[in-house]
């Protein structure tokens, strides 16, 4: 089963994740979907993903994993040194997260929100975004 990774579909911070984690993804375990988009607001309600998470989430196998925990999760699948994050699991949740939420609640200021639409992935990233 792939793992989905839900995302702020109007973050430019968040797409450059998304592109990021493509690059580093050749096996292609990831699918992608913006939390905006129809099936993202349905995979939340699914996975009973608190309203107030609107930055950065994984599905893997039947759980939904958000903030550093999900990151990290992410990381240990991408090629290259990129699994060796996964280490900081060993960090406490409270202080992996309070970084987490401290770049996340300043992400527009730093990078912007999109104010136009996207260009059109090529057809074999295309599709992996439902």
């Amino acid at each position: 089963m792939k793992r989905i990774v839900l995302f702020d579909g109007d973050c430019n911070f968040c797409d450059s994740s998304v592109q990021f984690i493509i690059k580093r993804d050749p096996a292609a375990h990831f699918l992608f979907t913006s939390l905006q988009s129809t099936k993202g607001v349905e995979l939340t309600k699914q996975y009973a993903i608190p309203s107030n998470v609107d930055s950065l989430v994984l599905i893997d196998n039947g759980k939904a994993y958000t903030k550093s925990s999900a990151a990290l999760r992410i990381a240990k699948k991408l090629d290259g040194l990129w699994h060796l994050l996964f280490l900081f699991i060993l960090v406490p949740r409270k202080i992996r997260d309070g970084v987490y939420d401290y770049v996340a609640t300043n992400r527009y200021k730093w990078f912007g929100k999109k104010e136009e639409a996207c260009m059109l992935p090529p057809p074999e990233i295309r599709k992996r975004f439902i």
